[in-house]
């Protein structure tokens, strides 16, 4: 299933432009088991995983503020070197929802990040 990023609740685009779209899954097992009364207790364990080619599609174009950045030029500084296409792939840890309760999905974990170009947490090699 595909999925485009847009503005956030903050009403900026940093996901959208950073990723833009790209390609989502989630797997999971359901796990049902005989309880204390007899009735079944049922939970499942399920991932989300994403993933995308960036790369830049002739025809394609971003607007940045008060110019335009068009796929050509980027595919452009990637020919000459200046830039380059790349794979970007993730996985969530694996959530446990109890189904028997009833309860709300979970909140997705707060990874405690910044997520700033100097958090360590989000690059192992940033300095």
């Amino acid at each position: 299933m595909g999925y485009t990023h847009d503005k956030g609740p903050d009403g900026m685009a940093n996901w959208y432009l950073a990723v833009g779209s790209g390609m989502t899954n989630t797997t999971g097992v359901v796990m049902a088991v005989p309880g204390p009364d007899g009735k079944p207790q049922v939970s499942v364990d399920y991932q989300v995983n994403v993933w995308d080619r960036y790369n830049w599609d002739p025809g394609k174009a971003t607007p940045l503020g008060p110019t335009t950045v068009t796929d050509a030029d980027m595919a452009s500084m990637h020919t000459t070197g200046q830039a380059e296409e790349f794979d970007l792939r993730g996985s969530s840890s694996v959530q446990r929802h109890d189904l028997t309760s009833g309860g709300a999905w979970p909140d997705p974990e707060e990874l405690g990040q910044d997520g700033t170009r100097t958090d360590i947490g989000r690059n192992g090699d940033a300095r």
